[in-house]
């Protein structure tokens, strides 16, 4: 209780303000998303091109991810996450608009680069507001980016409804949050970050720092299966952000409106399974949960494929959300305390490599879709829940009092 007496207004200002800047970073990539179907049919894409262009944003996120350090250390990270908001709404908002499939990747590499750059600077403001706290609150943050998915998603389907051109809609968009990014600066933290909280989770060097410390095959190992789990909760939240639409509406033709509720189910349920895995894990342990998660997305989204239906395949991506909810987060916290690793390293591994699921996983769908349909491709959502069941082992069991 002392903890709570003991926070100064000002942290508890800059908690709203870095809840603010993490629902705008939700929001922006969301309002595109449900209208990525437009985007292909008005360029004439494929599915394998279309899979290889929208791929392009977790490339961009690759690319740019590791440098966001060198630029918190300059300017602080509130300052950094909202330029980088800033230019991920210019970015999407080129690809929107983008006349080929050149500057819809182009668009596609600004906005992934700067969003990127944005999700390591406002985890690092989170971290000195958590300080301030005394206890653990950046779940609360993440659960924050999954309100603003919804709102994104619902935003773009109330457009799709209202037939608003893509240009309007998107400016819309991007003129709202960057005006709420600016807002939320003026309540984070003033100054600039401690150099322990820019290493711990966005330095660069310390995978160089890491690889120096000669550490152990065992660590290898489970830091490898820990990139699996993450990368398969990745798998999931990609097949609702970049097919969902496009499958609910080109294969079982859903109503455009309809179609944008299958991401939006998605990551509602994701929401809520966050808000309630705390309690879920301290009373069953990570490895449990995640297990049971596995279980759900595997069953649930299979059972949405094997018997395909408009409601039916909105209740499977919601359930494979729910399932997915604590896969990532419990990746990064065992990754944090593996053994032989400088401290924030093991986060900052896992961090960038998830991202892989994001970079691979559109084009593998596209691939297949091209050769076998979208519904045999979207076989990967259920391999991916497996994965997790088969690789949860590493995770923490249940703690004895």
């Amino acid at each position: 209780m002392s903890s709570l007496t003991a926070v100064s207004p000002a942290v508890r200002r800059a908690r709203i303000g870095v809840a603010l800047l993490f629902l705008t970073n939700g929001a922006l990539f969301a309002n595109i998303l449900p209208r990525y179907p437009e985007i292909k049919a008005s360029l004439g894409l494929d599915a394998a091109t279309y899979g290889l262009a929208i791929a392009a944003f977790p490339a961009g996120a690759i690319v740019a991810g590791l440098g966001a350090a060198v630029l918190i250390r300059r300017f602080g990270s509130a300052k950094v996450a909202v330029a980088g908001t800033i230019l991920t709404s210019l970015g999407l908002l080129g690809a929107g608009l983008a006349p080929s499939v050149i500057f819809l990747v182009l668009g596609l590499l600004i906005g992934g680069a700067a969003d990127a750059i944005t999700d390591v600077a406002q985890n690092a403001h989170s971290l000195r507001v958590q300080r301030g706290y005394g206890r653990s609150i950046i779940n609360s943050f993440h659960a924050i980016w999954s309100i603003g998915a919804v709102l994104g998603g619902s935003m773009s389907a109330a457009a799709i409804a209202l037939a608003l051109p893509l240009g309007i809609h998107l400016t819309i968009s991007a003129i709202v949050f960057c005006a709420v990014s600016l807002v939320a600066l003026r309540m984070c933290l003033p100054g600039r970050d401690d150099v322990v909280e820019e290493e711990a989770i966005a330095g660069g060097s310390e995978i160089g720092g890491a690889l120096r410390l000669g550490i152990s095959g065992k660590t290898v190992a489970v830091m490898g299966a820990l990139v699996l789990i993450a990368i398969a909760g990745a798998v999931v939240e990609d097949a609702g952000m970049s097919w969902a639409t496009l499958y609910l509406g080109a294969d079982l033709g859903a109503p455009a409106a309809i179609a944008t509720t299958g991401y939006i189910a998605l990551v509602g349920a994701q929401f809520i399974g966050r808000i309630i895995g705390d309690g879920m894990v301290d009373r069953f342990g990570q490895r449990a949960v995640a297990r049971l998660g596995g279980i759900l997305v595997a069953v649930g989204m299979g059972l949405a494929l094997a018997f395909p239906s408009v409601p039916g395949t909105i209740a499977g991506f919601a359930v494979a959300g729910f399932g997915s909810a604590t896969l990532i987060p419990a990746a990064m916290q065992v990754a944090d305390s593996l053994p032989g690793l400088r401290h924030g390293a093991g986060l900052t591994i896992v961090s960038w490599l998830l991202r892989l699921g994001f970079l691979l996983s559109p084009p593998l769908v596209g691939f297949i879709a091209d050769n076998a349909g979208l519904r045999a491709g979207l076989l990967i959502v259920p391999i991916a829940g497996v994965v997790a069941i088969v690789f949860a082992g590493v995770l923490e069991a249940r703690r004895r009092p």
